[in-house]
């Protein structure tokens, strides 16, 4: 028997759009932080931890990377709330077996896949500059769960594709 969950779908509704506007704000923040470290390096650095001596340069110029790397995730993450948000809404609408939401879950898919690979460049970049005496520690680790995830999101869209194009070859039948 089918039932419904309008409180868990009103809930994921407000908690995505939440999650939109504050990947946003978290954006404009690293922007900022990124451009204050160009315009008063010595005072951020410092307040990040990273006091200037002899060999921060290199560091420096790490840290401003994945900052960079930071802002070019936004995007890509607001890719993948807003079309978590289009799937939701299908679902409040009672028909989330649509060609559109199998689209929406491929997109999510590569949209993840590319932000682990962000995430591998943030690991690379931090092994990179740290050293013993100016580490660079920002608690960076590999989940294959992650990449799991990735996977699962790729089968998932097939399975919604597949799903899709069946029950419009049934409706075709009936």
């Amino acid at each position: 028997m089918y039932r419904s969950y309008p409180d868990a779908l009103r809930v994921s509704r407000i908690v995505l759009r939440t999650l939109i506007k504050l990947n946003l704000l978290m954006g404009l923040l690293i922007l900022a932080l990124l451009i204050a470290s160009l315009v008063a390096e010595t005072a951020v650095m410092t307040g990040l931890g990273a006091p200037p001596t002899d060999g921060t340069s290199t560091l420096y110029l790490g840290m401003r990377l994945i900052m960079v790397i930071g802002i070019g995730a936004v995007p890509l993450a607001h890719i993948v709330l807003t079309r978590l948000l289009a799937i939701v809404e299908t679902v409040r609408l009672g028909d989330p077996f649509v060609a559109d939401n199998a689209a929406r879950l491929q997109t999510i898919a590569w949209t993840v896949l590319g932000l682990e690979l962000l995430h591998l460049a943030v690991g690379a970049i931090a092994a990179k500059v740290s050293t013993q005496v100016h580490p660079l520690d920002i608690d960076w680790n590999f989940s294959l769960t992650r990449w799991l995830a990735v996977l699962l999101l790729f089968v998932l869209a097939r399975v919604f594709e597949h799903g899709t194009r069946m029950r419009e070859e049934l409706q075709g039948t009936v």
